[in-house]
């Protein structure tokens, strides 16, 4: 494996529906608002078809560590529990996202393979890979501890108990990055 690629499988496990899983990963313009410790900022290039596939998304994104990540995913495959993108910029590959119900539960599994492209972990990935790794981890529990906190949200049938669950983790470093800045260049604009 190259220093600057990357395989990671996360596994979440969440009281919730199969539907409500969906609703909540499978759109992208709302990841701001419930997973803001990583998704800066979010804009829809091309919405693709009525279930998704073919939608291209821009997206600035950070870790724990202070940098920022320029990218966009194209959504390649749609089935009822899940999709697949690839992704391009300063990460390149796929991701696959699998929901798989389990009672009151849903397992939600997520399989990332990259390569790093971005000069800053591409120079730095044969040194620093187990600190890049490390970063990946905490933004994924991050988003573990958010879409936990978005689904009880949902779930609230009173105002009362939704201002009672606490707001989502914030991104660390807040001073280094500029919202509304994950205007690129259509990076699957010759893909076509």
């Amino acid at each position: 494996m190259a220093s600057n690629a990357y395989h990671f499988i996360t596994v979440w496990r969440v009281q919730s529906t199969l539907q409500e899983v969906v609703e909540v990963i499978g759109n992208a313009l709302e990841l701001p608002r419930w997973w803001p410790s990583v998704y800066l900022d979010i804009r829809q290039l091309e919405p693709g078809d009525a279930l998704g596939c073919g939608k291209v998304v821009s997206l600035y994104t950070k870790g724990w560590l202070p940098y920022t990540l320029r990218w966009q995913f194209r959504v390649t495959e749609v089935h009822p529990r899940g999709f697949t993108l690839v992704a391009a910029g300063d990460f390149v590959g796929r991701g696959i996202w699998t929901f798989e119900p389990d009672g009151e539960w849903v397992n939600i599994t997520y399989d990332w393979k990259i390569d790093a492209d971005k000069p800053l972990l591409r120079t730095l990935s044969f040194i620093m890979k187990p600190i890049f790794s490390a970063n990946h981890h905490w933004a994924m529990r991050k988003g573990e501890e958010s879409i936990k906190l978005e689904l009880l949200r949902r779930r609230a049938k009173t105002p009362q108990e939704r201002a009672a669950i606490p707001p989502p983790p914030v991104p660390t470093f807040p001073a280094l990055y500029k919202p509304g800045t994950a205007d690129m260049t259509n990076l699957f604009a010759t893909a076509k």
